[in-house]
């Protein structure tokens, strides 16, 4: 089952890839289809208590140790499932506007797919660093030949950026893997295996400076404060469907690597630099948040916010903390939820508005009655209203940072303060308020609600019942956090 959920992304983007526009547009569609299928399949089939399970397990280059190693537990089945939920909407929308080289879009699209639905398989350190290294590939090509330029920053410049954050980040953790092998190996054979690299431990020495490599790779991903510099210049140039799944999933990969990687192969260091990370996270909820109430620029208001977000899940991991890691897996999947239709929400707006500037809109609700109720639930979920996801992922967050710094946990809640103010103000400014000279307000059409609906359900149904997710985390996230609470500096 998982090589065929990897690998047929991949497979239907190459055939799109020689075919006509529309065949084109459509075969991207439905390999996006088919995977969240196999998706929804394995999430049926998961049973929380058995571990790692729909194993796959190959040699792949014996002499160094590496093996072909794919599985799903408690930490990856619901990122898995939202990586295929969020394609579906972000391609549907594109190849309903149909973009130039329309076959090689697609193709790019579903290997990204594959790319990051292998970073959540891999259960072999190497080809979890080969995957999240080929992640970034097809989307500096999506950025690049489909951006536009905005604001004076050019499509190249704003790309560049992306790449060298990455590559460096990327670079330092492939040293950083090949260290931990040839370290833990202590002269015997070597092996990537996380499983077996958990068991076999490093010295403290060791995993002190490994742990910053791998560190800086996730935090760039994700991207946290302060190694944020190239979001806003990406963010401006992407296309919206492609930036859509990026901010969505990619960003998640970073988050989940420290909980498969770090927090229990190097549980000494994570125990040394918890406050450090815990006090970066907080930076970012407060950067993220302070940033996206000064903007009024639709997508980088949703950008910034992310930042917030991502904060924190970083915070609810090294909280250290099951209720706090817990938490975390739950707002990954709901800030995946909610920034899928945002982005898609935002270019509604342009193509009535022909700008993403706040300031120059208003009164898109008035004609308009059943967008205007979609956008307001994403806002609601945006700001974490109660009776929403995201309050209760941020509340099991908050929870565990409380348990150990209380002073931390205040400051983080600041930041559930500031995303009223910039999520109701985006809100306001665009859907009301007199109508703009130059604003058309217009019901969403039947194909875009179609799209937009299924995903606002999804975080209806998740509102109500959280349990759904926590219940299937709950073991695999106390698993990871207690290797790192029991460790011995």
């Amino acid at each position: 089952m998982l090589n065929f959920l990897l690998w047929l992304p991949l497979a239907f983007g190459l055939i799109a890839a020689f075919l006509p526009k529309k065949a084109a547009a459509w075969t991207g569609v439905l390999g996006a289809v088919v995977t969240l299928g196999i998706a929804i399949g394995a999430t049926i089939g998961f049973d929380p208590g058995e571990g790692m399970q729909y194993v796959v397990d190959v040699d792949w280059i014996p002499g160094l140790g590496v093996s072909y190693s794919l599985g799903i537990d408690g930490l990856s089945v619901w990122l898995v499932l939202l990586t295929a939920i969020a394609w579906v909407p972000a391609t549907v929308f594109a190849a309903m506007r149909a973009p130039e080289r329309t076959g090689l879009y697609m193709m790019m699209m579903l290997a990204g797919e594959t790319a990051t639905l292998g970073a959540f398989l891999a259960q072999d350190l190497l080809l979890f660093v080969l995957f999240f290294d080929l992640m970034i590939v097809p989307f500096y090509f999506l950025f690049g030949i489909w951006g536009e330029e905005r604001d004076g920053v050019s499509v190249n410049s704003a790309t560049m950026k992306m790449i060298v954050y990455t590559l460096i980040g990327s670079l330092l953790m492939l040293v950083g893997a090949i260290a931990i092998a040839v370290i833990s190996a202590d002269g015997g054979p070597i092996t990537f295996s996380m499983a077996e690299l958990t068991i076999k431990g490093l010295p403290s020495a060791s995993q002190n400076w490994i742990f910053w490599f791998f560190a800086a790779a996730f935090l760039v991903k994700m991207p946290a404060f302060p190694l944020h510099g190239w979001v806003q210049d990406a963010y401006r140039a992407a296309p919206l469907p492609a930036l859509a799944v990026f901010s969505a999933v990619l960003s998640k990969v970073g988050a989940y690597g420290f909980l498969r990687v770090v927090l229990p192969i190097l549980p000494d260091a994570t125990q040394l630099f918890q406050t450090t990370l815990l006090i970066l996270a907080v930076a970012s909820i407060i950067y993220g948040s302070v940033m996206a109430f000064t903007k009024t620029d639709l997508r980088l208001i949703v950008a910034y916010s992310s930042i917030a977000q991502l904060g924190f899940i970083t915070a609810g991991i090294f909280s250290l903390d099951s209720t706090g890691a817990n938490g975390a897996l739950l707002q990954m999947v709901n800030h995946g939820l909610v920034v899928v239709p945002a982005f898609l929400i935002v270019a509604l707006i342009r193509e009535r508005t022909g700008t993403e500037d706040a300031s120059l809109m208003g009164g898109l609700a008035k004609n308009a009655p059943v967008f205007a109720v979609i956008f307001l639930i994403v806002t609601m979920s945006t700001l974490a209203i109660p009776g929403s996801p995201n309050f209760i992922g941020e509340f099991y967050i908050v929870n565990g940072i409380f348990q150990n710094f209380v002073a931390l946990a205040i400051i983080a809640t600041l930041g559930m303060a500031f995303s009223a103010y910039y999520a109701l103000r985006m809100y306001q400014r665009s859907m009301h308020n007199p109508l703009a000279d130059g604003v058309e307000s217009k019901e969403i059409s039947l194909r875009d609600g179609l799209i937009l609906v299924p995903m606002v359900a999804c975080l209806v149904v998740l509102a109500f019942c959280p349990q759904i997710i926590l219940n299937g985390t709950e073991d695999a996230a106390n698993a990871s956090v207690t290797i790192a609470k029991e460790a011995t500096r």
